[in-house]
């Protein structure tokens, strides 16, 4: 393997604003400095950027998760990447913890829109050779690039902080929130080696939802709900209340994604839910942190990530215990 020195002197790291303190932690678990650049604003509000350090030749990784505000930030990035293609870097990699604009993956009615794929577009197009990303939205996203895409996982350490809260016993079942997230809270029920349960919804417009059916026996259970994202909490609080009414004795809610719209952090905060368990993927601003919210840490993961793909090392062994 290619020593720490090396990997300083053959790549760099940059970030743009979305997450700054998220990009400094992976800075320092990679030991090395994050690259000197100025993004700034035009006075018109027209993003400005001036890279203050050489690429030439280097394999560049830019962090800079799709968060809100998503359009500024999608445009931060595919400028950064313009100015690393015109500045001959040898290989551009992003590291986008948070892929937004993920959740219209598919067209559902007519006329609308395929965001997802727009997406993957530009940033292709913009000049990404290569794509890092943590629990998209849906697997099928991966498909919408023509450039490799290495996808990781945030449930072993989510089911680390579990196991360490002892919620690895007979009596825990992992609750998937909706049909869709089936995968993910099975993977997460083998490594708590718990049964899983299914809210079965349906939702009449964006961020509503209506409880049709629990699928599984969680009755005198302590009930575990995983899902990608939290955004309004209006799924999690319902279905945490929709699981209490069936027996449930303790309902823990984990997410990757804390987006955390509007009034989510109050609204969890007054649930029945007796903790939310999340990542850092997304700044959480003090505005949006709330008693019941444990805000655990992707930097390690990511870090290790970027170290496999420099050295041209496998990625997805990572995760060979846990799909």
């Amino acid at each position: 393997m290619i020593g720490d020195e090396s990997l300083a002197q053959g790549m760099k790291l940059f970030a743009g604003n979305a997450n700054r303190e998220l990009a400094q932690k992976i800075a320092r678990e990679l030991g090395v400095e994050l690259g000197r650049c100025t993004l700034t604003r035009f006075s018109d509000g027209e993003i400005r950027l001036l890279v203050d350090e050489s690429a030439r030749g280097k394999d560049v990784f830019i962090i800079q998760p799709t968060c809100a505000p998503a359009n500024d930030h999608i445009m931060e990035l595919l400028i950064m990447l313009d100015a690393f293609r015109r500045a001959s870097a040898n290989r551009i990699t992003v590291v986008m913890p948070y892929y937004g604009y993920a959740r219209q993956d598919k067209k559902i009615k007519p006329r609308e829109p395929v965001t997802a794929r727009l997406v993957a577009d530009l940033i292709s197009f913009a000049g990404a050779h290569r794509i890092v990303a943590i629990d998209l939205h849906a697997d099928q996203i991966q498909g919408f690039f023509d450039i490799p895409v290495d996808h990781l996982y945030a449930g072993p350490i989510i089911g680390r902080h579990l196991i360490e809260r002892g919620l690895a016993e007979e009596d825990v079942v992992v609750v998937s929130p909706d049909v869709a997230g089936v995968g993910r809270a099975r993977a997460l029920a083998e490594m708590l080696k718990a049964p899983i349960a299914i809210i079965a919804k349906r939702r009449p417009e964006p961020n509503k939802v209506d409880i049709v059916e629990i699928i599984g026996d969680v009755a005198g259970r302590k009930c575990v709900m995983i899902d990608d994202m939290i955004d309004t909490g209006g799924s999690i609080v319902m279905g945490a209340e929709a699981l209490v009414k069936r027996g449930a004795t303790q309902v823990l809610a984990a997410c990757t994604h804390p987006v955390l719209s509007g009034n989510a952090p109050q609204r969890l905060q007054d649930s029945v839910i007796e903790e939310v368990v999340c990542m850092d993927t997304i700044p959480v601003p003090p505005i949006k942190q709330f008693p019941k919210l444990r805000v655990l840490e992707s930097a390690p993961l990511i870090a290790d990530a970027i170290r496999r793909i420099f050295h041209n090392e496998s990625v997805s062994e990572l995760f060979d215990d846990y799909r």
